[in-house]
């Protein structure tokens, strides 16, 4: 009913949690929310939330969703587009105007790129900083670390140096234990 009433292409649909998921077409995305927003049968007039999936094995590396509030009947629907990295997707603000920082965010965490946006900048990392840190293959460590110098009485940026050597651990379960013998066990045996 809903595909058909918008004229959008729908990709796919599921209910999970007690809420419709609907991935859209990134060039039906505007239409499709003006629809859900504007449709007196709908009325999801309020933006509870946008943020981005990284799943790094596709191709289309991630998912903008959006969760949208309808009072009027006290439901919710979560939509979804897919992209990579250098394909944009379409900026809601004009349909939302507080979608503005949820995509700032989205760009500044993931990379995820949206055109006709007003102000696309970094919102949460410092303006120097490099790489998208919710990338699932962004190191945990960074690239630098930030210190406040004493002695030159401002800010420092230095590579990222790990003062212990990297260590294999052994994921078994303690209750199974380990084929070897742990220092300090020897006398147990």
């Amino acid at each position: 009913m809903i595909a058909a009433a918008a004229g959008v292409s729908i990709r796919g649909w599921q209910i999970s949690f007690h809420e419709l998921t609907l991935t859209v077409a990134r060039a039906s995305l505007v239409p499709f929310i003006k629809y859900l927003r504007d449709e007196p049968r709908l009325q999801f007039i309020s933006l509870i939330d946008i943020c981005g999936v990284d799943w790094p094995q596709r191709p289309d590396r991630f998912d903008v969703v959006y969760h949208l509030l309808s009072p009027h009947h006290n439901i919710r629907v979560r939509v979804k587009v897919t992209t990579d990295e250098e394909t944009p997707v379409p900026s809601i603000t004009e349909v939302f105007p507080a979608a503005d920082w949820f995509e700032r965010e989205a760009y500044d965490l993931y990379g995820i790129l949206f055109t006709g946006h007003p102000d696309l900048r970094r919102i949460l990392t410092d303006y120097g900083f490099d790489g998208y840190p919710l990338r699932k293959d962004f190191p945990l460590t960074g690239f630098v670390e930030v210190r406040y110098d004493d002695e030159q009485k401002r800010v420092v940026y230095e590579p990222v140096r790990l003062p212990q050597e990297f260590r294999n651990f052994e994921f078994l379960s303690p209750w199974e234990g380990t084929d070897y013998v742990l220092p300090g066990d020897e006398k147990k045996s």
